[in-house]
C-alpha cells in the first residue's frame, strides 16, 4: 500500500514539474527496490523455490518505513555535516528533502509518551537494571516500531536509568 501511495505521488510529481519531490521519491522508490533485491538474494540463499521469491521479496509496508527511517537518518547526518561546514545552500536542501521523507513516516511520538512505554516495559520485565540496557531497548523499539527513532528511546532510557 505504501509503495503504491509512493509510485502516485511520483507520478504527480512528474504532473507538476516538482524536481525536487521527484528526485527524492525516485531515490526512494531505488532504495525499496535494493531493499527488495537484498531480501530476494538472502531467501535464494536460504533455498526457496524460485517462483516465490518474487512474491516472498516483496517489502511490507513496515520494511519500507525502515528504508524511510534510513533514508532519512542519512539526510539529518548530511544536514549536520554541511551545517558544520558552512555550507547552508546543501544543508538546506538535504532539509527539504528530509521533509519529503517525513511526510511518510508515522507522527513521532513525544518524550513523554517514551517515557510512558519504557516504564511500562520495565514493569513487565520486572527487576531490572543498567546491565538490562539492551533488553530494555529491545522491547521498547518492539512496542514502539516506527513512532520514534532509537537515538531518542536510548535517551530516554539512559535518562531513566541515568
Amino acid at each position: 500500500m505504501l509503495k503504491e501511495n509512493i509510485t502516485q505521488h511520483i507520478k504527480e510529481a512528474l504532473r507538476n514539474k516538482d524536481i525536487l519531490r521527484l528526485s527524492v521519491l525516485r531515490m526512494l522508490l531505488s532504495a525499496m527496490n535494493n531493499k527488495s533485491i537484498e531480501k530476494r538474494t538472502r531467501l535464494a540463499k536460504s533455498g526457496s523455490v524460485a517462483a516465490d521469491l518474487e512474491k516472498l521479496s516483496e517489502l511490507s509496508d513496515e520494511e519500507i518505513l525502515e528504508v524511510i527511517r534510513s533514508e532519512g537518518k542519512k539526510r539529518h547526518d548530511a544536514i549536520e555535516g554541511f551545517s558544520k561546514g558552512g555550507r547552508t545552500d546543501l544543508a538546506e536542501k538535504e532539509s527539504q528533502e528530509l521533509k519529503i521523507l517525513g511526510e511518510y513516516l508515522p507522527k513521532e511520538l513525544s518524550d513523554e509518551e517514551i517515557e510512558k512505554t519504557i516504564q511500562e516495559v520495565v514493569a513487565g520485565l520486572g527487576d531490572v537494571t543498567q546491565k538490562d540496557f539492551g533488553r530494555i531497548m529491545s522491547e521498547v523499539v518492539k512496542k514502539i516500531k516506527a513512532q520514534a527513532s532509537g537515538d531518542r528511546v536510548s535517551a530516554a532510557v539512559k535518562k531513566i536509568f541515568g
